[in-house]
C-alpha cells in the first residue's frame, strides 16, 4: 500500500498498465491527477489506480435500491406506449434531454464542477457510445415485442453484472453459488425464446434478441459506471453521458425517421415524462450515486422485482396477457438474479 497523496503522477503509479482499464487514455507523461480532475484524492492500491468503495448495504440504502427497481419495471411499459406515437431514436433523444435537465439542476444545486478534464475524455466516450447501442438495442427491441416480455428481457442484466463484475471488479467476485443462479436465471430467458418459436413469430424473436443484448449491455455498462464514479462524480459522468449521446440519438432520428407520423397523445407524454423525469432524471441519479458506495451485485439482486412489477404493468395498461410461460420465465429469472447476490 503506497502513500495517500492529494497529487499522483504516473511516475508514481509505475507505467500506463497499472491502471485500471477504461479510466483514463491518452494520459500525457508527467499528468498529475488532482482533487480539481478527480473531485477527491485518490490512492494506488494494489497496482490499480484507485481503491474501489464497497460499504456494507443498510436498511436505508436498500429500501431506496428496491425503490428504483419499482419505478424501473415501468420503464418498458411507458417506453411502449410511448412508441406508438414517437420513434425509438427521436423517443430515446427527447427522454435523456429531460433527464439531463434534471441532472443539471441536481449537479447546480449542490455545486459540483462539471469542466471536462482532458483524462476523462476517453473513459466518457467510451460510456457514452455503450450507453447509445444499449438504448438503441431497447427501444428498437422494445417496439418489435411485448412490453412484458422485454421487462423481463432487460431486467435479466443483474446476472449479467456479476458476469463482468468478476472481470472487472477486485472485489466482487463469482461464486459457485452465483454460477448456479446465473445458469437458472438463463434458463428463464431460454424460456421466452421458447415461446417465440413455438408460436413462430420471429418479429417477437428480433425483437427478444434485441432487448436481450440491451440487458447484456446494461450489465456491463453497470460495471463501468461503477469502476467510472470512483473518480468521476455521479452528476458530472451523467451530465456528460447526455451531452455526448443526445445529438447522435437526434442525429439517427433525423436520418432514418424522417417519414414516421407523430402521434401526441396524452398517454404518449405521460409515457416520455415517466422515462425522462423519474427513469433518466431520479432513477439515474440514486442508481449512479449507491453504486459508487456500493458493491454492482449486491445492489443489482434489488432490480429481479423489475420484471415482476413489469408484467403487472404490461396486463393492467396494455392489457397484455400473462402466459404461463411469462410466469414460468419470470419466476426462473427472479430467483436465479437472487442466488447470484445472495452472498454476504
Amino acid at each position: 500500500m503506497k502513500e495517500r497523496s492529494d497529487t499522483l503522477t504516473l511516475g508514481t503509479l509505475g507505467t500506463l498498465d497499472h491502471l485500471q482499464p477504461g479510466f483514463y487514455f491518452n494520459c500525457p507523461k508527467g499528468a498529475t491527477f488532482s482533487e480539481r480532475s478527480l473531485g477527491k484524492s485518490v490512492e494506488a492500491y494494489d497496482g490499480y489506480f484507485m481503491k474501489e468503495f464497497n460499504e456494507r448495504l443498510t436498511l436505508k440504502v436498500g429500501l431506496l435500491t428496491l425503490l428504483t427497481a419499482i419505478l424501473w419495471g415501468g420503464m418498458n411499459v411507458s417506453a411502449k406506449i410511448s412508441l406508438a406515437g414517437v420513434p425509438p431514436f427521436a423517443l430515446a433523444g427527447i427522454r435523456f434531454i429531460i433527464g439531463s435537465i434534471v441532472v443539471c439542476i441536481w449537479t447546480v444545486s449542490i455545486r459540483i464542477p462539471l469542466r471536462l478534464e482532458r483524462i476523462e475524455r476517453g473513459a466518457l466516450i467510451q460510456l457514452a457510445v455503450l450507453f447509445i447501442v444499449q438504448i438503441c438495442f431497447l427501444y428498437v427491441g422494445t417496439n418489435l415485442t411485448f412490453a412484458s416480455r422485454a421487462s423481463i428481457l432487460n431486467s435479466s442484466y443483474p446476472f449479467f453484472t456479476a458476469l463482468f463484475a468478476h472481470v472487472m471488479l477486485k472485489g466482487d467476485r463469482l461464486s459457485r453459488l452465483k454460477i448456479i443462479g446465473i445458469i437458472l436465471s438463463f434458463s428463464g430467458v431460454v424460456l421466452i425464446f421458447g415461446e417465440s418459436l413455438a408460436v413462430k413469430d420471429l418479429g417477437y424473436l428480433a425483437g427478444d434478441l434485441l432487448v436481450l443484448a440491451s440487458g447484456l449491455l446494461l450489465g456491463f455498462r453497470f460495471v463501468y459506471i461503477k469502476r467510472l464514479t470512483q473518480s468521476i462524480h455521479p452528476g458530472k459522468l451523467l451530465l456528460w453521458q447526455g451531452a455526448f449521446s443526445i445529438p447522435v440519438f437526434l442525429l439517427l432520428s433525423y436520418f432514418f425517421e424522417q417519414g414516421f407520423q407523430y402521434q401526441i397523445t396524452a398517454w404518449v407524454v405521460v409515457g416520455i415524462l415517466y422515462q425522462g423525469l423519474v427513469i433518466a432524471g431520479f432513477c439515474f441519479i440514486l442508481s449512479t450515486i449507491l453504486l459508487r458506495r456500493y458493491m454492482a451485485s449486491r445492489l443489482a439482486v434489488f432490480h429481479f422485482v423489475t420484471p415482476i412489477v413489469g408484467v403487472v404493468f404490461s396486463n393492467l395498461l396494455l392489457g397484455e396477457g400473462i402466459s404461463p410461460w411469462i410466469i414460468a420465465s419470470m419466476l426462473l429469472v427472479g430467483m436465479g438474479i437472487a442466488i447470484v447476490n445472495s452472498e454476504g
